[in-house]
């Protein structure tokens, strides 16, 4: 049961990705997805933000949210 909330969670920050415009748009929209995933999953809130957030910021260079 614990795994729809995951799916949600990053199928919504797949989808907001792409309409972000910069890093810092996109670190928070990574950060509320690293939350909502470590929350539905027990784990810390705080690192799962932390890691969405520096995931959010990179995606771009990475050529992954284009």
């Amino acid at each position: 049961m614990r795994k729809l909330p995951v799916l949600f969670a990053l199928l919504g920050a797949t989808l907001v990705a792409g309409c972000m415009e910069n890093d810092g748009q996109r670190a928070l929209a990574g950060a509320a997805a690293g939350a909502i995933i470590a929350d539905a999953t027990d784990t810390n809130i705080v690192a799962g933000a932390a890691l969405g957030g520096l995931a959010g910021t990179v995606c771009d260079d990475a050529g992954i949210c284009r």
